[in-house]
């Protein structure tokens, strides 16, 4: 198997599926593609759970699990977030790749404003996307930045730990759910007496959590954390809708005062189909926009207020980012549309008519000053 995950890694797989009486699989540019010619057997799977699981205590109940995750190393290729998962009564693994090197910025190709966002004293900065968007390497990235630049102590609560940290200029501990903490809730309450300048939350999914990241980004701490939703609005409702109605008006005083930005991001095949590239929205929290959250009347003024503020704040709607993408060439028009918020939007602004499309390379008609 160790063979298997270092073709895996080689090929830029981002995912390997292992499941008994199936081919090996891995996600390369989005596909899952067979890596194996022959097919693994339950008792091979089994025997692999056993290799990846840590504690000795969880080894013994093998056969009782039905869903585990932890994390795991191969000396010299890279990390592993895994899930043991069983399926039909049989075991099966996913395992997600995760890179030795911490990226930056420009190794993600992110817009030259996440180094103002990670240069955030205090306050709220959510991640957000589907399951797959590459947020862990976005925060990665901003932790990393946080890390090099400025004398801080850094607090990461993760399940599981996924990127590795050393300390550089900030000292930065990393407590994995489960085995350094009970969870993130406790973690998170104990993080608050250990001298915290900034703390990274693996994921904000219940009401408890997220009212313990409020408190913590209200006394002065930077808090980064995920959620999975599309856009910045719907992360805004999200977090919101977790409350009781009767308490709903607190939290959006609350939330408005805090968030600092939201960043939203999607993985889009690029136009020779060998990579994918990030398109993000990115909400930089202005004065009116933190009138818009507390006020649910103006939420659906918010959209607008993103795609008005890229020029004087770097905020920038997916829309907006899908535009320059393809105008740059590096992502098909059909693509970019079927990506978009609003298609039809999207096309008309693209000043595209009938069914022309844009081809690699090709700048659309009426774009030739965008960006300019």
């Amino acid at each position: 198997m160790n063979e298997v995950f270092k073709k895996a890694i080689e090929d830029g797989a981002s995912d390997l599926h292992i499941k008994a009486g199936d081919f090996v699989r891995a996600r390369i540019h989005g596909e899952l593609v067979p890596l194996t010619e022959q097919k693994i057997s339950h008792a091979q799977v089994r025997q692999l759970a056993i290799k990846l699981i840590p504690h000795e205590r969880d080894r013994e109940r093998i056969d009782e699990i039905t869903d585990y995750d932890c994390s795991w190393g191969l000396p010299g290729l890279g990390r592993f977030r895994v899930n043991i998962l069983k399926q039909r009564g049989s075991f099966a693994i996913v395992m997600r790749i995760i890179p030795i090197d911490i990226p930056t910025f420009e190794d993600l190709n992110l817009p030259p404003v996440m180094e103002r966002i990670a240069q955030t004293e205090r306050g709220l900065v959510l991640v957000t996307g589907v399951t797959g968007s590459g947020k862990s390497s976005t925060m990665a990235a901003m932790i990393d930045y946080i890390n090099r630049n400025y004398k801080k102590h850094i607090v990461t609560l993760e399940n599981p730990i996924e990127f590795l940290h050393r300390d550089l200029h900030s000292s930065v501990t990393q407590r994995d759910i489960g085995t350094d903490t009970e969870s993130f809730m406790s973690g998170l309450r104990a993080a608050l007496r250990q001298d915290p300048d900034v703390l990274l939350i693996g994921e904000m999914r219940d009401k408890i959590t997220i009212d313990t990241a409020l408190k913590a980004a209200e006394t002065g701490h930077l808090v980064i954390s995920t959620v999975h939703t599309k856009n910045a609005v719907q992360t805004l409702s999200r977090l919101i809708a977790v409350f009781a109605p009767e308490e709903q008006e607190m939290i959006r005083i609350r939330l408005a005062d805090s968030i600092q930005a939201v960043v939203s991001q999607r993985l889009i095949p690029t136009v020779d189909g060998m990579n994918r590239r990030v398109a993000c929205e990115v909400m930089l929290v202005t004065g009116t926009i933190r009138d818009c959250i507390a006020d649910p009347d103006r939420m659906t003024e918010i959209h607008d207020l993103i795609e008005a503020g890229r020029e004087q704040y770097g905020s920038q709607t997916f829309d907006q980012h899908l535009m320059e993408l393809v105008k740059s060439g590096v992502v098909s028009f059909d693509v970019a549309k079927a990506a978009a918020n609003n298609p039809n939007d999207f096309d008309l602004k693209m000043n595209i008519f009938g069914d022309a499309g844009v081809q690699a390379g090709q700048t659309p008609p009426g774009m030739e000053n965008f960006g300019a």
